[in-house]
């Protein structure tokens, strides 16, 4: 059946200057953006984070299928139960599974078995991947480039998270397998990423990184 179309009313052009100041001005706030793993129990309005929502919700996606799903978790026991079982994962991840390799990359990140920010933040954002969708009739309808599809739309999320002036990090305990289990998701769903969002606490400390140049990661032809 043929897409319904519609006019592109809604771009917006910028004169050339318009237009340079404008990505100029987006990427100087964007440098100021980072990880944050010390986190506050400030409360954060909920609409914030519903409007963040819906701006990943924006993303482009394998034939406009939205393959994700998105459970916002403040409740503390829950919040607990996560903690919980990440850190079961965690420990046997840096004790036994890690290669050497792996832990000595990660090493100047300070990072450990200990997972505190997934309790004190004051949202968890779970993110899932749908390998499928579910019609009404209970028909599985295949979905497309799912992971590419939910990686633009966490991109977003992160991007939206930081212009609300939060901050968040990104957490995979691998396997993830809890997240379904713990959240009661469907099994055409499979955890992508938790993305911690709060605010940061006044003493947070983030560790002196540098990005790479345009000329490293960027090719021009």
């Amino acid at each position: 059946m043929p897409q319904t179309m519609m006019p592109l009313d809604q771009y917006r052009e910028y004169p050339i200057e318009t237009m340079k100041q404008r990505a100029a001005d987006f990427y100087a706030d964007m440098r100021r953006r980072r990880t944050v793993r010390d986190f506050s129990d400030r409360p954060v309005p909920r609409e914030v984070i519903e409007h963040c929502l819906l701006a990943a919700g924006t993303a482009p996606s394998g034939a406009n299928l939205q393959p994700w799903h998105f459970v916002v978790v403040s409740d503390p026991a829950v919040k607990r139960q996560i903690r919980a079982a990440a850190e079961a994962e965690e420990r046997e991840f840096y004790h036994n599974r890690a290669p050497e390799e792996w832990l000595e990359a990660l090493a100047p990140l300070g990072t450990d078995e200990h997972k505190p920010f997934l309790e004190t933040a004051p949202y968890l954002i779970v993110i899932f991947a749908q390998n499928y969708g579910l019609g009404a009739d209970g028909r599985k309808i295949k979905h497309y480039y799912v992971s590419e599809s939910v990686g633009i739309a966490t991109g977003m999320l992160i991007t939206a998270v930081h212009q609300a002036g939060l901050v968040s990090l990104t957490h995979t305990p691998s396997p993830m397998n809890f997240l379904g289990e713990i959240l009661q998701r469907p099994p055409n769903e499979r955890a992508f990423l938790i993305l911690v969002v709060g605010y940061p606490a006044e003493d947070a400390k983030v560790p002196v990184i540098a990005k790479k140049s345009l000329d490293e990661f960027a090719t021009f032809i």
